[in-house]
């Protein structure tokens, strides 16, 4: 279990969204509090991509694309077309109503980090995260009187110690697909219409997906195992997702006429 120190001890790693992660400490923290934001989502305007655990793909199959990539065949939700803009967060730090948040954007400011020297991983908070007031001016304290966590930042723990154990899990689905072969490189174009009437393509992505001519090979006991794991309905959580790309093109395109004052 991820552990609250009294003190601050090193923490290591580059993780997405956090720029100044101080290990959450009852001494340093217990002044802080939290304002209640009904549009939070502001820092992850320019996330095009952010990770997905895999009990996350049934929700978010129906809202953008699901792909895999990096030496480790991260699986990403693709949340934009252009890197640094993400469609689903909209100037006001709103979501798109309707669009599934991913939980790594939902556990903010809060994240588990590698404690090297006591070789375990404690609990870190985005200090600068504009969510963050002094406990006077907060909706909720992350400090009770007595010292003790509240019951905001106990939650928050929970949902970190349980996304942790749902990135573990992803972790076992990908080597998984890894030990089947089930990996190929695609890529996804977009046929850009040019003012002759013609189209020239553009490459939007390069990315690892499932092969459906690996996945139709494998033996029928193969595919059994896939089905009572729970593996096989993921798998065609992603692949049905991958249609998500157009709606992101079209997405794109309709932001883009509205900043050149084309509509109203």
């Amino acid at each position: 279990m991820a552990k609250t120190p009294a003190a601050a001890s090193p923490v290591t790693g580059n993780v997405l969204f956090y720029t100044t992660p101080e290990p959450l400490s009852r001494d340093q923290h217990s002044g802080l509090g939290v304002k209640r934001m009904e549009k939070p989502f502001g820092f992850a305007a320019e996330a095009h991509v952010v990770p997905l655990t895999v009990a996350e793909f049934t929700f978010a199959s129906i809202c953008y694309p699901i792909i895999f990539a990096g030496d480790q065949y991260m699986p990403l939700g693709v949340l934009g077309i252009n890197q640094g803009e993400n469609l689903f967060v909209h100037e006001d730090g709103s979501f798109t109503v309707g669009g599934y948040v991913p939980a790594y954007i939902r556990r903010y400011p809060f994240v588990l980090a590698a404690d090297e020297s006591q070789n375990r991983m404690v609990v870190c908070i985005e200090r600068n995260a504009s969510i963050f007031s002094d406990k006077a001016e907060a909706d909720l304290p992350l400090f009770q009187d007595n010292g003790e966590p509240s019951e905001y930042t106990q939650s928050a723990i929970k949902f970190c110690e349980d996304f942790e154990g749902e990135r573990r899990r992803t972790e076992s689905f990908v080597k998984l697909l890894r030990d089947l072969d089930l990996f190929e490189t695609r890529e996804t174009v977009f046929n850009m219409p040019k003012e002759d009437g013609t189209t020239e393509p553009v490459k939007l992505a390069e990315y690892f997906a499932v092969s459906e001519a690996k996945l139709n090979a494998l033996s029928g006991e193969q595919l059994a195992t896939l089905r009572d794991n729970g593996a096989l309905e993921k798998i065609y959580n992603h692949l049905t997702s991958l249609i998500g790309w157009d709606r992101l093109v079209a997405i794109a395109s309709d932001r883009s006429i509205q900043r050149a004052g084309l509509v109203s």
